[in-house]
């Protein structure tokens, strides 16, 4: 699975793009949800937990914490954003 950072995210991560295995597992299961993909990337780059949010798009559109997710979605991790 490839994950597109964007902003604050790609400065945590050191990159402006991630690759997850397809055998990365949380417990007992693989990553199935935004929301353990989510939980699994807090704990490797713990400076993620600081951000005010971190909104996920799969293919393109925003996805809410129980959107099932493969390996075959384009992921992106949106940062807050400011402007004026």
């Amino acid at each position: 699975m490839t994950i597109l950072l964007f902003g604050i995210t790609k400065d945590i991560i050191g990159t402006d793009t991630l690759a997850i295995s397809d055998s990365t597992t949380i417990g007992t299961g693989k990553i199935q949800t935004v929301r353990e993909l989510k939980s699994h990337l807090m704990k490797i780059y713990p400076d993620l937990r600081s951000l005010s949010s971190l909104a996920v798009a799969v293919n393109n559109s925003y996805a809410k914490d129980d959107k099932i997710i493969n390996n075959f979605d384009e992921i992106a991790l949106i940062p807050p954003v400011s402007g004026g």
